[in-house]
């Protein structure tokens, strides 16, 4: 007897592909890493030290100008709980938008496609970010202070609301900047006026009410206002929303994920 197989193709096994996206997410990764940081892994910790210092160097000029903390006993932690979300969202925005226009050669790999860039980028810019919150933390208590949250699951939902913010938006402006490059600069001089806007330098409750709820729109605000809520006790929260943080999050990076699929053709004919 004789059996005839026909149409037969080899089977790929979920195990596989996984096992593939991995190898590319790790080639993506390390391709990133070499090509930003002096050609060597470990230039990859000037990601995590540069916001760091940037930190260190805007609680040391608030050291030096006598301000005084308007909660708890330590002004380098009152400003930290303001500094962490804000430079985060900075960074790690700044980075993913262009996560896709520095990856572009990647592209000409039939096997890499526009989200395993985006992706890898989320991974390398949410190490970095972690790995400056825990040297922060560290220099903190080097120098005596207690930057312990009060409820600490508060605190670290609001990070993770901040990190969600910066990977929605970015993911929105890489998009855009594969476009529109000139886009890339617009971006980063928007990241100013979050920064300035954030409530970083500032209670809002001590501003008068139409100033801190127009400022209240701004969702960087409302992790920062996050953040200190779960610091101090008794700190007001009557501008904020935490629903509102997690949806403008969460439609952020469905922006970005449904403008990747309308226009991936175009950004790999490219």
């Amino acid at each position: 007897m004789t059996i005839t197989h026909t149409h037969m193709r080899p089977k790929t096994s979920i195990r596989d592909a996984l096992q593939e996206k991995r190898n590319v997410m790790s080639a993506v990764v390390l391709r990133d890493i070499r090509s930003r940081f002096f050609n060597h892994g470990l230039g990859f910790l000037l990601v995590a030290i540069w916001p760091l210092a940037h930190m260190l160097i805007l609680l040391a000029i608030y050291q030096l100008m006598g301000r005084q903390a308007p909660y708890g006993n330590s002004l380098r932690v009152f400003f930290a709980t303001g500094l962490i979300p804000t430079l985060a969202f900075v960074y790690v925005s700044r980075w993913m938008s262009l996560s896709l226009i520095l990856n572009r050669p990647m592209l000409s790999f039939p096997v890499v496609t526009v989200l395993d860039i985006m992706a890898a980028r989320a991974f390398l810019e949410i190490t970095a970010a972690v790995l400056t919150l825990i040297f922060l933390f560290a220099i903190l208590l080097f120098l005596g202070d207690h930057p312990y949250p009060v409820d600490p699951f508060q605190a670290t939902y609001a990070y993770l609301a901040c990190l969600l913010l910066a990977i929605g938006f970015g993911s929105v402006a890489g998009v855009i900047v594969m476009f529109m490059p000139v886009f890339a600069t617009v971006y980063a001089l928007t990241m100013i006026l979050f920064y300035l806007l954030s409530g970083t330098l500032f209670v809002p409750a001590a501003l008068p009410e139409p100033i801190a709820y127009a400022l209240s729109w701004n969702p960087v605000f409302q992790t920062v206002e996050w953040m200190r809520s779960a610091y101090y006790l008794g700190y007001s929260e009557k501008y904020l929303d935490k629903t509102y943080t997690l949806a403008f999050g969460m439609s952020s990076l469905c922006l970005g994920l449904l403008l990747e699929r309308i226009f991936r053709r175009r950004m790999l004919e490219a």
